[in-house]
Order: structure tokens, then C-alpha cells, then sequence
């Protein structure tokens, strides 16, 4: 049995660790601001100081490799932008109703400073919630609570939108509209909260509302999804209508219904049913195609006998009816002192792993900023060096827009004193919104390696601007040769076809911090027919010293041996090079150094 059990986790290991490092992935954090939990830290923090906290925060995603963020800009019936239909939110500036000082447009600023990253922005909304507490809540009179009173639902000391309500389902449209079209957002986002969650003791009260607008519905349960239904729908119709291009997605609880005799299409598992419990039918939000992703919220381990995660994920994945699935992973559970799994480092990476062996998972949301950014257990760090080492695009969705960018022209690549400068014609466009161009891929193969934009290990940078330039002055190891193709890319991530390849040669010094040999500009330079080229070699050993042309190719060989430590002189009296500029590159066994020459005929 223990043979068994070991062949079965190598068999695992294996396929978890394929498929490392997509070209397209999904890689977000919630920035929950209720209860200021990361953002902002405090309610009295002035303009400026907000503005720098979430310009740090973007600063951490951005290096760890996230490419987009829930920003929770509606907690309680509140607004974090200035609104006709929602008071400012108390956390924000510590009083709800009360403006930022000195004023600004909170979502305004944080769009612009995702733009600058390569972040989308989605605006992550609570829908129904409207007084976390209505003993300690102070109320603005632009509140809802205030102003209709007669939408609430009592839950304990909770005060919720009643669902049934048609007058309630029109105001959270209204809310979405009233953002969606006001700024320029990504996508709009909902959490898992729509009814309450069971307490013991409470119960909702909503049989007058139910005897009103039955809707011919004869079961009360199926009569709440009903109502969770119509809102989702009319939130999907009203986005397509206003701005087609905008993404709408909604986090679950993570489990819709356990698999059972009356239900053989739920989970195999024993937990909370969000179908049941809280009335939320996401298999038919996803079936009905009403969203354009899911993140279910899968906060538990793998192995957890009533949830387990590893089959939790497939699940989600079948049942996804090919709309994006991106795993609610909970970064703020590793390290849990109440489950020694979590203590596990490898655990987190595991289910990232498992993600993308997973077919139809494309990609992760972490809750929350605060813990992923603290790097429990070196998780960040792991983000950092292996799970995003590369950037990603964002995957694609056909249902909204299919049609790619055309090709960029004319690319061309020149040697500059710093590395090598890119320029191309970008290509037309249509005057649409899923026309534009959003920004460019600049792919870069070393030496001889094949072309292939498939290759995410290929992705040089992703340019989230639409500019026509780039500078590279990153060099790898003992590569010399670059080749480049750019592509374009659209609103909705639709990729061009390359562009034509250039090839060059980089020329810096960059590569050659770390080393002792010494390789002197050849003199005179430019030069005509003689020029001397010194080097001091740090050790012996095996020598190439060749002249290069701006395309990589070899002109001139001028030492191929093993050569003693100390100077070396090399007299070259060119009888073969034309005008032009060149690079003589020295290979030793410890690394590669090069310069430009310039001939002078």
C-alpha cells in the first residue's frame, strides 16, 4: 500500500509540474477595502497618502507578477468614487459621506496607475449588502437604508437589499451602469454574498415580498435563485449593451451542490451548498453564458475530506461551459496555524500546479493583497522566481471578440550605446473600442533559436501602450544573436501575427559585471585597414575572439585556441570588411564580452 501511495504522488508531482508557465494567464488579488483590510490602511490617511499606499501595492503585484486586481469600491452601499447613488464609503475617509481632501476621483487614479502597469482593473462590487451594522453604523442620507428603507431585509444585526424586490434588482443595475459607464474599468466583479449565509437563530424575512412577486413560482427556494438569477442577467444584458468589451465575473462560494442520488451533477463533497444555502445557481449563470468568468472560491486543502481541493478544481472545470475559470486560491490560509497542511510549503505551489494541469483553468485570484504581500511561507517569493517568471497575456474570449489586431510592419533593430533600440509602423486599425490597440508583445530568440510566438519562455515584454518603440537593454548569458518579432494585441487580448524577424547583435557591458577578463575598445576606432584589439584573460583556457556583423554572422576569425592567463595583443589588418559598424565578441570559458568597431573605407 505504501509503494502504491508513493507511485501515486510521483505520478501527480509529474503532472502538476507540467505546463509551467502559460503564455496566457489570469494572475489577480482581490484590495479588499472593507474594514480597511488592504486598502486604505486607515480612515484618516489624507490624499496623498492613499494615493502612495496603492501605488505600492500595485508596485508588489507588479513584481510578483500580477496582472490584474478586484478592487472592492462597494462595501455596504457605499462608493469609493463620487456617486449620485451611493454615499463616499467611511473607509475611505473615516466618515461616510464625506469626500477625500484634498479631492480626487479615487477610481479615476487607480485605473490610470494600473494602465501604467499592465494591470486590468476590475471593480469588485457587493451587491446586496447595506449595513454591515446597524447598531454601530452611522448612515449618510444619501445611503440607501435611508433613503428606502423599505428595500431592507433584517439579518441580525445585518441589513441586506431584499432580492425579490424588483425595485432593488433595478438599483444595483443602476449602480453597475452609473461605473461601467463613468470609467473606464476592465470588468465588474462580484463577491460571493448575495443571501445571507446560514446563522443559527436567524432567519430571513421575505414571505411579503415572495406573496408579491411570486412569479408563478410555487417553491420559495427556487423562487430566491430566481431572483439571484434576474439580477445576474440583467447586470450581463446591461454591460454587453453599454460597453461590450467590459468583463463580468462573479466569485461563488466554492461548492454548488454535493453529488448525490437527487443531484448526480454536484461535487464529491459534503460542504455548504451555495445552490441551497445561499441561492446561487452558478452552473446556469455559466450555462446561460451571463458571465464571462468564474472564480470559485476554493479555500481549502487538498485531502480535506468535505472539500477537497483536488477535486473541487476538475469539477469547476467541467462545468465551466467554456467560460473562463480562474481558481479563488486562499493566499491568507498558508501558514494556518489550525491545519498543519497549510503549514506545508509546498502546498500552495501544489495547488497552483495542479491548476494548470488542470484542462480549462486559466488562471488564479488571490484573497487577499495584505497576506499575499506579506509572502507567508516564501510563497510570493515562488510567484517570483517560477509560477510568473515570465509575463503573461490574459486569456482571450472568443464570445466577446475574435478578431485579432493586424500584423505590425516594418520592424527594424539598431545597435544603440545601451543595447539594442526596436521600432515598427503600427498597424491600421478600426475606429471601434475592440478595435484599438492595446499594446504589443516584443518576442526575442537568442542565437539560432527557432521563432516561435507560442513560447512563453519567448515573451521578452509585454508593452501595455500603444507606442511604436523599445529599448532592450536586458541581455542573457552567452547569447549574442538576438532575433525579435513584435505583435499587437486588442482590447480583449487578441493577438496579431508576428511581424517580420530582425536580428542583431547587443553590444553592452552589462553581461560583464561578474567578470575578471578585460576586453579593451579596439583602437584606432573607427579604422580603415589596421586596428589593435587587447584583452587581459583572467585565467587560461579555451579562446574565441571573432568579428561579427549586425546580423550575428561571423566575418572575421581572429583567435580559436587555448591561451595562457595575462594581456593579449591581437593586430587585425582588415582586408575583407566594408564600411559599416561591427562587433568583435571574446568567448573565454567564463563568460562573453564584446564591442562595436566601425570601418571606414
Amino acid at each position: 500500500m505504501k509503494l502504491i501511495f508513493t507511485f501515486l504522488f510521483i505520478s501527480l508531482f509529474f503532472c502538476y509540474t507540467k505546463a509551467q508557465n502559460p503564455k496566457r494567464e489570469f494572475r489577480g488579488a482581490w484590495i479588499a477595502t472593507v474594514g480597511n483590510i488592504d486598502y486604505p490602511t486607515s480612515k484618516t490617511l489624507t490624499t496623498a497618502q492613499q494615493q502612495a499606499e496603492f501605488i505600492k501595492l500595485l508596485d508588489q503585484h507588479k513584481q510578483a507578477g500580477i496582472n490584474a486586481v478586484m478592487v472592492q469600491i462597494r462595501t455596504n452601499g457605499d462608493a469609493f468614487y463620487p456617486s449620485d447613488l451611493a454615499p463616499w464609503s467611511e473607509f475611505l475617509t473615516g466618515r461616510q459621506g464625506k469626500a477625500p481632501e484634498p479631492f480626487y476621483d479615487p477610481i479615476l487614479f487607480m485605473i490610470s496607475e494600473c494602465r501604467k502597469r499592465g494591470i486590468e482593473f476590475h471593480a469588485w462590487f457587493n451587491p446586496y449588502r447595506a449595513v454591515a451594522n446597524v447598531n454601530t453604523s452611522i448612515l449618510d442620507v444619501k445611503h440607501v437604508a435611508i433613503k428606502h428603507p423599505e428595500w431592507l431585509l433584517p439579518f441580525g444585526n445585518l441589513r441586506v437589499l431584499d432580492p425579490g424586490n424588483p425595485e432593488v434588482r433595478k438599483h444595483v443595475t443602476q449602480v453597475v451602469l452609473e461605473v461601467t459607464n463613468k470609467y473606464d474599468v476592465d470588468g465588474i466583479h462580484f463577491d460571493d454574498y448575495f443571501y445571507p449565509y446560514p446563522t443559527t437563530g436567524l432567519t430571513l424575512s421575505d414571505s411579503a415580498t415572495y406573496v408579491n412577486n411570486k412569479r408563478g413560482i410555487a417553491n420559495k427556494n427556487d423562487w430566491r435563485r430566481d431572483n439571484v438569477n434576474l439580477l445576474v442577467k440583467m447586470i450581463s444584458d446591461s454591460i454587453k449593451l453599454v460597453k461590450p468589451w467590459v468583463k463580468f465575473g462573479i466569485s461563488p462560494f466554492g461548492i454548488w451542490q454535493n453529488k448525490s442520488t437527487t443531484q448526480p451533477l454536484g461535487s464529491a463533497t459534503g460542504g455548504l451548498e451555495s445552490y441551497n444555502d445561499i441561492y446561487c445557481d452558478t452552473r446556469t449563470w455559466l450555462q446561460k453564458g451571463w458571465i464571462d468568468y468564474v472564480t470559485p472560491q476554493l479555500y481549502w486543502n487538498i485531502g480535506l475530506t468535505v472539500a477537497d481541493y483536488s477535486k473541487l478544481v476538475p469539477w469547476w472545470a467541467e462545468n465551466s461551459f467554456d467560460r473562463h475559470l480562474y481558481i479563488g486560491q486562499a493566499a491568507y490560509r498558508i501558514n494556518a496555524t489550525d491545519n498543519a497542511t497549510w503549514q506545508n510549503t509546498s502546498h500552495m505551489p501544489n495547488q497552483i500546479r495542479l491548476n494548470r494541469a488542470t484542462d480549462k483553468v486559466q488562471g488564479s485570484i488571490y484573497y487577499n493583497t495584505n497576506t499575499l504581500n506579506k509572502n507567508p511561507l516564501g510563497f510570493r517569493d515562488s510567484l517570483i522566481a517560477n509560477f510568473y517568471k515570465t509575463p503573461s497575456l490574459m486569456p482571450t474570449m472568443a464570445w466577446k471578440d475574435a478578431i485579432a489586431p493586424n500584423v505590425p510592419q516594418n520592424l527594424s533593430v539598431n545597435l544603440i550605446n545601451t543595447g539594442l533600440e526596436l521600432k515598427w509602423t503600427k498597424p491600421t486599425t478600426g475606429t471601434s473600442e475592440l478595435d484599438k490597440i492595446r499594446g504589443y508583445v516584443v518576442y526575442r530568440f537568442a542565437n539560432n533559436e527557432t521563432v516561435d510566438i507560442n513560447k512563453a519562455s519567448a515573451i521578452r515584454t509585454i508593452i501595455y501602450k500603444d507606442t511604436t518603440a523599445f529599448f532592450d537593454t536586458q541581455t542573457i548569458p552567452q547569447a549574442m544573436k538576438y532575433t525579435y518579432v513584435v505583435t499587437a494585441f486588442d482590447r480583449l487580448n487578441n493577438e496579431s501575427g508576428p511581424s517580420n524577424a530582425s536580428t542583431a547583435v547587443l553590444v553592452t557591458g552589462i553581461e560583464e559585471e561578474n567578470l575578471q577578463t578585460e576586453l579593451s575598445q579596439n583602437a584606432p576606432n573607427p579604422f580603415s585597414d589596421f586596428t589593435v584589439i587587447n584583452y587581459r584573460l583572467a585565467k587560461s583556457g579555451n579562446i574565441l575572439l571573432t568579428i561579427k556583423d549586425l546580423f550575428g554572422q561571423d566575418k572575421v576569425i581572429l583567435v580559436n585556441e587555448r591561451q595562457s592567463a595575462g594581456n593579449q595583443r591581437i593586430e587585425f589588418k582588415n582586408q575583407s570588411l566594408n564600411s559599416g559598424i561591427y562587433v568583435y565578441v571574446l568567448e573565454t570559458e567564463e563568460g562573453v564580452m564584446s564591442r562595436k568597431m566601425v570601418v571606414v573605407k
